[in-house]
């Protein structure tokens, strides 16, 4: 979008705030993963990136790598109308990885619960030089980890806000 997504204004909280108020009817504990210079100011922990410029898997390999938690959901700060009810139903749907899966059969990889057992496979992807998401997952899928699907029920709970248009869209209908 040309700007920090993350501080961007919707509703008049940081976009990144909506999304950790949707994960905290869900989750015990919140944090962001980059850089705390950055985002140290939304008021929540911030893990630093391990792997800085290496994209989402990376974050994710941090973020597996500094929780305690075993199961873990890993969010985009992108989706503004995320719902807690499909956000609980990736933690119940158990396996190593639950991920959300529309008709079309694409994946929603950055609104997924990962277990920690998983940070050898993520590490070994980011290490053969892996750096999408999906692409790590197809490649653990059933190898060493199971990957579980849930069903989309509304899509639109999962509109990422990319472009510019893509926000206009979404504030404005």
């Amino acid at each position: 979008m040309g700007v920090d997504k993350a501080h961007a204004l919707s509703a008049g909280r940081a976009l990144a705030l909506r999304v950790a108020d949707c994960a905290a009817s869900v989750c015990n504990s919140i944090f962001v993963v980059g850089d705390p210079a950055l985002y140290s100011d939304l008021g929540l922990p911030v893990i630093a990136d391990t792997r800085p410029g290496r994209g989402p898997l990376a974050a994710i390999e941090a973020a597996l790598a500094a929780t305690t938690a075993e199961a873990n959901l890993i969010l985009a700060c992108d989706m503004p109308a995320l719902d807690p009810n499909q956000l609980e139903e990736l933690f119940q749907a158990g396996g190593d990885i639950a991920v959300p899966r529309h008709e079309t059969g694409e994946i929603e990889p950055l609104c997924a619960v990962y277990r920690r057992a998983v940070l050898p496979a993520i590490r070994e992807a980011l290490d053969s030089g892996i750096r999408g998401v999906t692409e790590a997952l197809r490649q653990v899928a059933g190898i060493r980890c199971e990957v579980r699907y849930v069903r989309v029920s509304d899509p639109a709970v999962f509109a990422n806000l990319n472009t510019p248009e893509d926000w206009r869209r979404y504030h404005h209908g």
